[in-house]
């Protein structure tokens, strides 16, 4: 009896192993990088309002997008700036034109209003430095098949800091971050 309880040990033993190995096979002959690209593209960023209320008195040169495996991202260039740039970012329900009031449409799932504290010309000669135009696309930027960024539409300049409209796919995780003279906003492709 006891030759056939340690057989049944023996037994259950081997076919634990064979079955983890074969398990062990089954998720090495899974796409390689599935589970890397996950984590890779990890966004605990969350969709809530973020802001630094750092002035700057240097004017916005330029805004440029690009695309990456994670998100997609917007690039503000202050040339010149020195230190921290303010900003204030966040989804709202609709874009309003700073100074005015006026409705701006912008298209997609969500709007990412941003506020950066730096106008579109120059304080000391008032000469325009940014071609924007209010409730008009942003100029030079093609966002065509872009994952997340669904339109773009020029706010104002008011009061020293210059307004855009982001339209997304929908109200995803985000992050603001500085990296010299560019204030950096990038929106992740998915949760």
């Amino acid at each position: 009896m006891r030759r056939l309880g340690t057989a049944a040990t023996a037994l259950v033993l081997a076919a634990a192993g064979l079955m983890t190995a074969a398990g062990s096979a089954g998720a090495a002959s899974a796409p390689v990088g599935t589970a890397t690209s996950a984590k890779a593209c990890s966004t605990a960023w969350g969709s809530g309002a973020k802001s630094a209320t750092d002035a700057n008195a240097k004017p916005l040169k330029n805004i440029t997008t690009s695309r990456s495996a994670c998100y997609d991202r917007m690039v503000f260039d202050i040339s010149g700036a020195d230190g921290k740039i303010g900003y204030h970012v966040g989804y709202v329900d609709a874009f309003h034109q700073d100074g005015s009031g006026d409705l701006i449409p912008v298209k997609g799932g969500a709007i990412l209003q941003i506020f950066v504290s730096a106008p579109s010309f120059d304080p000391a000669t008032g000469k325009q430095s940014y071609a924007g135009k209010a409730g008009k696309s942003l100029p030079g930027v093609d966002i065509t098949g872009y994952k997340t960024f669904k339109d773009t539409k020029f706010g104002a300049s008011f009061e020293g800091q210059t307004q855009v409209g982001l339209g997304t796919r929908a109200k995803l995780p985000f992050r603001v971050s500085q990296s010299g003279h560019e204030l950096i906003v990038d929106v992740a492709h998915s949760w």
